[in-house]
């Protein structure tokens, strides 16, 4: 990598630094003042100098090689969407040089943090750090690894923007892109597959009888249990929903075509999304991860006051939390107290009998005491959920305890 360039930053004491993901939130706002630096912005860090040859994307300047949320597609797509409004037109330039980029970052992703070629992503740090049972950015204690609903998600919203982009580029540019369209309307539909009905153990991202997704904390022996914390990595799945033009079908009747092909031969896919073949309200047509049902019980939390909802806005953890901390121990995950039926999951889950040990002088802050960004802090005793990790005595069972405070 070769920084030497002027780069965006909101303030000098929080940020001292660029951080890839969080630049790309900057350049909304940036849009509305100038929306020339706003695009050079976001087309820097796609150039020879920031992208790697393999498409990965710098994080931050401590850690480059830490894995963000692929927001940039989405802040590439807005500030474009904002310039041709503004303007008339919109700079298909720009659009095509990112889109082109932005692919190969789209194939690391997949060949990089899909560990068991599956569709289910995970990655380390993906801006949901401080509500996890565990420290996204180590080593699971025994081993194994997470099977991420967030981190899938964010691949969803991925694929979606990108199929977003594609079809602004075939319609006003070049009907080649007409395939690449395609390609990301099959990525985002084998997602939402795998988030529905997961691998060989049965395991799925999404539990029915609770209506929310979970992260899976999948054990070395392939087994696998579902962490029942109910966070902002249950209701992130949302976000992967994008518009589509009304008159997809007339000016794209191929993609048209094939899509609807594709969802004939794979209709337990198709019943589990909300997909683009009916035209709705407005003249448009949606392309999102949950269909109806689902949309409505996972609301039924977010506007929930005594799950979600605050008077300040969503909560990262459910109030429900608040009476009823989750507690993973010995392989085995449960919410003491918890009421029974499906709004509360029963308040257990078992999982294959492991007790995670921390290493020799592992202190509590040398693991959980980090700030939202993943450095170190001073003086400060880190987030909620951080605070109440209870680590057990050296060379004890693994015991995680998730606490609104």
């Amino acid at each position: 990598m070769y920084n030497a360039d002027v780069i965006s930053m909101p303030d000098k004491w929080e940020y001292p630094w660029y951080a890839v993901w969080d630049l790309a939130f900057h350049t909304i706002p940036l849009s509305l003042v100038d929306v020339d630096f706003a695009k050079e912005q976001l087309r820097l860090f796609l150039g020879h100098h920031y992208l790697h040859p393999n498409g990965q994307m710098p994080a931050y300047e401590w850690n480059f090689n830490d894995v963000n949320p692929p927001v940039h597609p989405w802040a590439v797509w807005t500030v474009y969407s904002y310039d041709k409004q503004s303007r008339g037109r919109g700079d298909l330039a720009f659009l095509k040089f990112c889109f082109e980029k932005l692919s190969l970052n789209f194939t690391w992703w997949v060949n990089r943090k899909d560990v068991d070629g599956n569709n289910v992503f995970s990655g380390g740090f993906l801006g949901l750090d401080n509500i996890g049972v565990f420290d996204r950015s180590s080593a699971l204690p025994t081993g194994g690894y997470l099977e991420q609903s967030d981190g899938t998600a964010w691949m969803a919203f991925f694929a979606s923007v990108m199929l977003q982009i594609a079809v602004e580029l075939a319609m006003e540019d070049d009907p080649h892109y007409e395939a690449m369209a395609l390609k990301y309307f099959e990525h985002f539909l084998w997602i939402a597959s795998a988030m529905d009905n997961l691998s060989f153990t049965g395991i799925k991202l999404w539990d029915h009888g609770d209506g929310i997704y979970y992260d899976v904390l999948r054990f070395p022996d392939g087994n696998g249990v579902r962490l029942k914390v109910r966070s902002l990595v249950g209701l992130l799945p949302l976000a992967a929903t994008t518009v589509l033009p009304g008159d997809l079908r007339e000016r794209l009747p191929r993609f048209f075509e094939e899509a609807q092909w594709f969802l004939e031969q794979h209709p337990f896919t198709a019943a589990t999304i909300t997909v683009p073949l009916e035209v709705g309200a407005g003249g448009s047509r949606i392309l999102s991860l949950v269909n109806p049902d689902k949309l409505r019980r996972i609301l039924g939390y977010m506007l929930n006051e005594s799950e979600f909802l605050s008077p300040y806005g969503i909560r990262s953890l459910s109030r429900y939390h608040a009476e009823h901390p989750y507690v993973f121990e010995g392989g085995e995950g449960r919410c003491p107290g918890a009421r029974n039926g499906p709004a509360t999951g029963g308040g257990s889950c078992s999982g294959s009998g492991w007790a995670g040990r921390k290493a020799p002088g592992e202190g509590r802050r040398d693991r959980h005491g980090k700030g939202s960004r993943g450095r170190p802090e001073k003086g400060r005793r880190g987030s909620a959920a951080n605070r109440t990790a209870d680590r057990g005595k050296e060379g004890g069972p693994l015991k995680t305890r998730l606490r609104i405070m």
